[in-house]
């Protein structure tokens, strides 16, 4: 063990024993031994920077990436390949933003502040809820972090989650809830949206069951169940199916929860707002907003909600102000740091944050502003009804549903999912998301299919070209 590491050997081999491990080596067995045994391809004595930058070139021209633009990417399923403009890219990139910390000081801060003020404005419109933060982590922790904070509110324990939300939010979820001592309920899903009178005792998430196979809804409202401290539903749902969103709402009224829906920054632009549909908190994945897929991070959460929850709202939020000689003023406010000094009692754990992110997500939706955002929404709508209906006429392919939808739905192949994957990667398309048989009936043939703003009616054609060779 290195002289620099707080553990001693005594407590490395109690982590061993508690993760059924021998070694400290087993820990990095899912990476491959070649990765793992990677030597600098130069020599000791070392290169100039021009062969250091080549040899880097080099190796980065073996990804099969999207942002290379060796693949044409039809996945999502809470990460999309949209349009990034030249003019987000430039101002994201300035060296005030990209340089910049969390803005404790505030009179040296003030265009960062004021970058995260406008954010802040945005992200309230979008989610129509009166209160938005500075941002979190991504939209799981974002997610995680509103049930935190309805259990909080409302003194209880247990949590309704829709199986229609991301799974792997509901991975993030599981991990919180073990923590917090908070108890996840599914609800599962029928026909592709969710089936709120089946709740089930949750099983999937790693938590132990809880003795019942079903729960019915008349239980809960009647009160001889503990009432849920939130209900979590997302809009559209992750198999990009558009829910039922006054059923939730009329749960959480009958029960006293808090209604927290996961939306579709994209799609608000078309539908309607989480707020509209009576959420007490929205969030959301802000990855769409300008951010680009970079192999899976860094993200962005996004948080609103109604103004009665302000001094629980989790992170940070900037507020506008006037200086003692009455100008315009930014700075940060309801800012306790109470992840330091409250400990287990506080509302969040989150201390800082990618807010260069945020700044990015602000210029995005600046540069597209009402209407550029609806023409995207359009165009993905188009996208998606346009793949779907050649989809239709290939041999073997079918739909897992036939429920209204947004930008993404899910077809079913004669072949695993995984396969078709593998085999269309070498025809230059990532062509989905295998599906978790938990959520295709059981089976492994399903794949979640996304089209954005930048598929051309001819990519759109040759992916079910490739699609139908690969299945011939």
């Amino acid at each position: 063990m290195s002289d620099f590491a707080p553990h001693t050997d005594d407590d490395v081999n109690s982590m061993l024993e508690f993760l059924n491990l021998d070694s400290i080596a087993q820990l990095f067995d899912s990476i491959p031994r070649e990765l793992r045994n990677f030597r600098p391809p130069y020599h000791r004595q070392g290169i100039s920077e021009t062969d250091l930058i080549r040899l880097f070139v080099d190796i980065s021209a073996k990804n099969n990436s999207i942002e290379q633009g060796k693949l044409v990417c039809f996945a999502g399923g809470g990460a999309y390949d949209h349009v990034i403009p030249a003019v987000t890219r430039s101002l994201s990139s300035q060296s005030g933003f990209v340089t910049s910390y969390t803005p404790y000081q505030a009179e040296v801060s003030q265009g960062v502040l004021q970058a995260l003020f406008e954010f802040q404005s945005l992200v309230s419109r979008l989610a129509g809820l009166p209160v938005a933060n500075a941002s979190l982590y991504d939209g799981a922790s974002a997610c995680a972090e509103a049930v935190r904070m309805a259990a909080a509110v409302t003194g209880r324990h247990e949590v309704w989650v829709s199986d229609g939300l991301n799974p792997n939010w509901r991975q993030v979820l599981s991990t919180y809830a073990l923590g917090a001592d908070l108890h996840l309920i599914r609800a599962p899903l029928e026909d592709g949206v969710t089936a709120w009178d089946r709740i089930l005792p949750d099983t999937a998430y790693g938590l132990e069951d809880q003795g019942s196979t079903a729960r019915s809804m008349k239980q809960y409202v009647d009160g001889s169940i503990d009432p849920p401290a939130a209900v979590v539903v997302a809009y559209p749902n992750y198999l990009g199916n558009l829910e039922d969103m006054d059923t939730p709402r009329i749960i959480a009224d009958a029960t006293g929860a808090v209604l927290i829906v996961a939306f579709d920054p994209i799609a608000a632009a078309l539908l309607r707002s989480a707020g509209e549909w009576g959420a007490d908190v929205a969030v959301a994945e802000g990855q769409c907003l300008g951010v680009p897929l970079s192999y899976g991070g860094p993200y962005l959460g996004l948080f609103a909600c109604k103004q009665e929850y302000i001094r629980k709202i989790p992170g940070r939020v900037v507020g506008r102000t006037v200086d003692t000689d009455g100008r315009v003023a930014y700075t940060m406010t309801l800012r306790t740091r109470e992840q330091d000094i409250r400990r287990e009692r506080a509302t969040s754990n989150i201390c800082t944050n990618q807010a260069l992110m945020a700044v990015t997500a602000a210029i995005q939706l600046s540069w597209l502003g009402t209407y550029g955002l609806r023409e995207v929404a359009i165009r993905c709508v188009r996208g998606a009804r346009y793949l779907r209906e050649l989809l239709s006429g290939v041999e073997g392919i079918g739909f897992l549903n036939n429920r209204n939808y947004f930008r993404e739905f899910a077809v079913t192949t004669p072949l695993p999912a995984r396969e078709v994957v593998d085999r269309m990667i070498d025809h230059g398309f990532l062509a989905g998301i295998p599906l978790d048989p938990e959520l295709a009936n059981g089976d492994d043939h399903a794949l979640l299919m996304s089209v954005t703003e930048k598929r051309t009616a001819e990519e759109i054609q040759a992916f079910v070209r490739a699609l139908q060779e690969v299945l011939a």
